[in-house]
């Protein structure tokens, strides 16, 4: 008996850690690299506002949105792709910045918010490629009216910020 509650303790924390109510992925691309914001559950309907701070990143990362300033070679301003509606304000990302916010409306389950914007590697290793793991470290918080959650990139490029609150 002890083992099929140990057992099924584990089942219902893999359950738990497969949910998140957003998840925000990271996709390598030349010359535009991509940040995908998407939605998994019912919590995040109201106003919210999700930043991205590349501080702490593995790569040490930065956006290059000018020919001119810290960015190598190639570069890309920020550019929305998906879910423009969605957005209240597009951010403001000066050349060389680590961090921007995006203002939402809302972000239902299965909505998804994109956009494209140049990250370059500032450690001098890769520059202008930035692999998932140069990217981990780096954070992802979502405010909302139910509060203020956080997460980190990890390896896979990708990270999943979960309401612990929600129940939906």
């Amino acid at each position: 008996m002890k083992t099929i509650l140990t057992l099924s303790s584990c089942l219902f924390a893999l359950a738990s850690v497969a949910r998140a109510d957003a998840t925000v992925r990271f996709i390598e691309g030349a010359p535009k690299d991509r940040f995908e914001i998407s939605s998994d559950s019912e919590c995040l309907n109201g106003p919210l506002t999700v930043s991205i701070n590349l501080e702490g990143s593995a790569g040490g990362l930065i956006f290059d949105t000018t020919s001119k300033g810290a960015g190598v070679e190639v570069f890309h301003p920020f550019e929305m792709t998906a879910g423009t509606a969605l957005m209240n304000q597009a951010p403001t990302v000066i050349d060389g910045d680590t961090a921007l916010s995006l203002r939402l409306s809302e972000l239902s389950k299965r909505q998804v918010v994109a956009f494209t914007l140049d990250v370059d590697d500032a450690s001098g290793a890769r520059e202008i490629t930035v692999s998932g793991a140069e990217i981990a470290g780096a954070r992802v918080k979502v405010d909302s009216a139910e509060g203020s959650q956080s997460a980190v990139f990890d390896a896979t490029a990708q990270a999943r910020v979960d309401d612990s609150s929600c129940n939906v």
